[in-house]
């Protein structure tokens, strides 16, 4: 099984559907444990599934941003905190092709990295700032030196840390008021992960810390100069959604087999012919559309598009991941609901979960940021 082999998305939807299952087999232990997916990020580097967004000037198969999210999608239905952590390597490649912010020769650098197994992810937020969605400006410092930069700083919530071989950090450039991105290869002197991820939710994704000390990069790492003003619209970040809606979608199947299958005293037959039961799966299949049509027309959408008509697909990003995410919560709820008391066990998956799908309420963009864009977007003339 090897994704670079596959022409079709069908074949590769396939292809996830397969692996998805055994990745569902080990979520239990990764999660009571609090430890990290190491089999599944391996599998998913041997099969080639890292490398499909790499554009196909460097030989990758340059997916859509469609098939990105019903990819993530499947292997959220598996395990959600693969799926979250794999998501950010997949979509920054994504990212960085569409946005051709880097320099050419830097860009290529990376994607060969990552033809050879190299894993990515960005570290932006801080323990004084917070997401950098909200506008903080990072205390983590990066002082030119001779050739070289020497970057200082700790950043929060570095997703995949345990396995990452680049990290993309923003610092404040020392003497000016701007911000830059820095690529920093995970053996650089000065470079260490301090274990401090304890959540409930997504235990599994190694979100600890990135510690730098003195770490020296030399000046062509410096890939990128933030421009605060004028964000541009991020399609990628719909890997985010996707993962919620594919744990939704795990906690339907199980409840709906849950009640095919208990059989109390009480009644003749299985709980899912009582009109109360058929009342809940009703509303977890109908909650569920809406979210597919309202995710997969958002993506579509993006795909089609033109660089200006993205330009202007914020709001709709935003009240993708805004629906989907709670729309998520809502169908795991109901879901537990049918399985009553048996899915508070630390055995039974619909609590996990349950606390999975609740990390969604602070990834970005947050909510209330999303409602706001969409009052300033209906009141635009």
């Amino acid at each position: 099984m090897d994704f670079r082999a596959v022409e079709t998305m069908e074949k590769r939807l396939e292809l996830m559907r397969n692996l998805s299952k055994k990745f569902l087999t080990r979520a239990h232990q990764v999660d009571v444990e609090g430890s990290f997916p190491y089999e599944n990020i391996q599998e998913l580097k041997d099969v080639g599934y890292t490398t499909l967004t790499i554009p196909t000037k460097y030989e990758g198969k340059e997916i859509s941003l469609y098939e990105f999210i019903r990819l993530q999608e499947i292997i959220a239905e598996g395990d959600g905190a693969t799926a979250l952590s794999i998501g950010w390597h997949m979509g920054i490649i994504f990212n960085l092709h569409e946005k051709n912010s880097w320099n050419e020769s830097m860009f290529k650098y990376l994607c060969e990295r990552v033809k050879s197994g190299a894993l990515i992810n960005s570290a932006a937020t801080e323990p004084n700032t917070g997401s950098p969605t909200r506008g903080g400006k990072p205390e983590t410092r990066a002082e030119k030196r001779d050739q070289n930069w020497v970057i200082n700083g700790r950043k929060t919530f570095t997703t995949m840390s345990p396995v990452l071989d680049y990290f993309i950090v923003s610092a404040t450039i020392n003497d000016s008021d701007n911000i830059g991105n820095f690529l920093i290869p995970r053996g650089t002197k000065g470079v260490s992960i301090d274990e401090t991820w304890d959540s409930i939710s997504l235990r599994g994704t190694g979100s600890h810390d990135l510690i730098l000390e003195d770490v020296i990069v030399p000046k062509e790492f410096l890939v990128e100069r933030l421009v605060i003003e004028g964000k541009r619209a991020n399609g990628w970040l719909l890997h985010i959604p996707a993962c919620y809606l594919g744990i939704a979608k795990a906690a339907k199947r199980y409840a709906i087999e849950f009640a095919k299958n208990y059989t109390p005293n009480s009644i003749t037959g299985a709980i899912i012919e009582l009109p109360n039961i058929q009342q809940k799966i009703g509303e977890i299949e109908l909650k569920l559309m809406q979210a597919e049509y309202f995710l997969y027309g958002v993506a579509k959408q993006w795909d089609l598009s033109n660089e200006e008509e993205r330009s202007k697909l914020g709001p709709a990003l935003g009240a993708a991941k805004l629906t989907v995410t709670n729309t998520a919560i809502s169908v795991v709820d109901l879901a537990m609901r049918i399985v009553g008391a048996r899915s508070l066990s630390i055995s039974n998956p619909l609590q996990r979960y349950y606390r999975d799908v609740r990390a969604g309420l602070h990834n970005p963009p947050m909510d209330d940021a999303t409602i706001q864009l969409l009052a300033k977007y209906s009141t635009v003339d």
